[in-house]
């Protein structure tokens, strides 16, 4: 008699691993495993933390809120703290105490730079000048033109251009000088060529070419008989309207 068949066993399932969970992330501000934050109280004082409290002192002292022993007292303790901590006790009795703070004052906003004060008007002048027996001078804010003659018998003329107005890029200077002396002075920063004749006197023109070549030229021709004419650059004297803002060139 045969043993009935048995059954053969179900197959089990295979053991499924243990799920990984990921590391939660740490704060942003957490401090650094193995660190402890620090105290305002116990940062390091600066040099500008140190001199704002001795201000507050001196302050105190003037105020006499403090005796002359107790303003050098603190006075030495505030320059020697080395922590924040240090410095609270020196202020903590008087009015003008403040916590101390990391946070840094706002920068102070610089001043609005002044308006520029405006410029008087330039006058408008003739062409010619004459001394007989006497003086003339132009100088100071004047329109020169692209000629001017300039005489002198018995008598001196002086011609300064260093805050005049050039309405030309060429301006022609020309000089008589009889028995008399003609004196004529332009800013350095301008060209300056001539030269004329001397009869038993002396014509003097210190010529000088300006770095710029859009710089206003200006030039000296004549004579000077028994008289003299000189023409040089007056050093430290800049033309302030400069030429090619004037004549758009």
């Amino acid at each position: 008699m045969t043993k009935p068949e048995q059954p053969e066993p179900a197959p089990q399932p295979a053991p499924q691993p243990a799920p990984v969970l990921a590391p939660k992330p740490a704060p942003a501000d957490a401090a650094p495993a193995g660190t402890t934050p620090v105290a305002e109280a116990e940062l390091r004082a600066s040099d500008a933390d140190r001199e704002r409290i001795a201000d507050l002192l001196r302050d105190a002292y003037a105020e006499g809120r403090l005796t002359m022993e107790e303003h050098s007292e603190r006075i030495e303790a505030a320059y020697g703290a080395k922590t924040l901590g240090d410095l609270v006790p020196l202020t903590r009795d008087l009015p003008t105490h403040r916590p101390i703070s990391m946070e840094k004052p706002p920068l102070r906003q610089p001043d609005p730079a002044p308006a520029p004060v405006p410029r008087p008007p330039a006058r408008q002048e003739a062409p010619t000048m004459v001394a007989v027996f006497g003086g003339a001078e132009r100088k100071g804010r004047w329109r020169v033109g692209p000629h001017l003659r300039a005489v002198a018998v018995f008598g001196g003329v002086e011609i300064d251009l260093t805050d005049a107005v050039f309405e030309s890029p060429e301006v022609v200077i020309e000089v008589t000088a009889i028995f008399g002396g003609v004196e004529i002075r332009v800013p350095e920063n301008v060209s300056l060529h001539g030269g004329g004749v001397g009869i038993f006197g002396g014509f003097s023109v210190r010529e000088q070419t300006a770095a710029d070549p859009y710089a206003p030229v200006v030039r000296v021709k004549g004579a000077a008989v028994f008289g003299g004419c000189e023409a040089r650059p007056r050093r430290g004297k800049k033309l302030r309207e400069w030429a090619r803002k004037q004549l758009d060139f």
